[in-house]
């Protein structure tokens, strides 16, 4: 499932208030599920597994028990690095 906005090949465009929540497995990989706004109450954007590297925009954490969600500040992307590995940036 994936409904974001394709930049270019391997890059979808996060909203300004874009949350992406980050559930840890036990088998050492991540599910990211993507809000375009934590606010809305609206399905996700998309759910991707593999492990969120960073998150270069400027963003607030909030820690929970599964995982953690990155609470965006300012428009960017979400770029894959590789099959497993994701990174959100400043657009």
């Amino acid at each position: 499932m994936n409904h974001l906005a394709t930049v270019e090949e391997g890059r979808w465009r996060l909203s300004k208030h874009a949350h992406v929540v980050v559930h840890e497995t036990d088998d050492g990989n991540e599910l990211l599920t993507v809000y375009d706004c934590g606010a809305a109450q609206k399905p996700p954007s998309a759910q991707l597994i593999g492990n969120l590297v960073r998150v270069d925009a400027t963003h607030d954490i909030v820690r929970q028990p599964t995982g953690y969600i990155a609470k965006l500040r300012e428009h960017s992307v979400l770029e894959r690095q590789d099959e497993d590995h994701w990174v959100v940036r400043s657009r």
